[in-house]
């Protein structure tokens, strides 16, 4: 028998925890395949936060389940009885130049900025498609991590990895 490693946490970080970050988290949880565990945060989500409503749509749009979503402070995840983050990737450049918590166990961290889709005027439609065009955005980098091999994905190498996936 062959001992299967247990899945990767990974923690995506925006500001306000509505958008880049749920996409993200429903994302990978949707491609991970057991490999890997998705969660999201906010450094300062307003109070009532909630998930941006065009954000569920594009997910349930592409067919990617939106139970359980919610939006939340990243203070949930550096409390003692929260999972143990293996990699935390902010995906807003707000977020990325916060001061951040100590972390449980240092995990490894990337970057990988993404434009907030909800800013912005424009029609419906418009604001529609900021969105899927931030989940495909998110959806190439998210391929790239889940395609690679056992041996990128360990504690040693893992923050180089996730620095030099792009999107491109």
């Amino acid at each position: 028998m062959t001992e299967t490693r247990p899945p990767l946490n990974v923690l995506f970080l925006c500001t306000h925890n509505s958008a880049r970050s749920i996409l993200a988290e429903a994302l990978l949880n949707d491609m991970g395949n057991s490999r890997f565990r998705a969660y999201s945060a906010g450094s300062s989500p307003r109070e009532n936060q909630q998930p941006n409503p065009l954000g569920l749509k594009v997910l349930q749009g592409a067919g990617i389940s939106t139970e359980g979503l919610r939006s939340k402070s990243w203070d949930e995840f550096a409390a003692p009885d929260a999972p143990q983050m293996d990699l935390i990737i902010t995906v807003c450049d707000n977020a990325a130049g916060e001061v951040c918590p100590i972390w449980p166990g240092h995990p490894a961290t990337a970057h990988w900025g993404y434009a907030d889709p909800s800013e912005g005027d424009g029609t419906d439609e418009q604001k529609l498609e900021a969105f899927r065009q931030t989940l495909h955005a998110i959806k190439r980098r998210l391929e790239l991590l889940v395609s690679l091999p056992e041996e990128k994905l360990g504690k040693a190498v893992l923050q180089t990895t996730a620095r030099q996936l792009t999107a491109n």
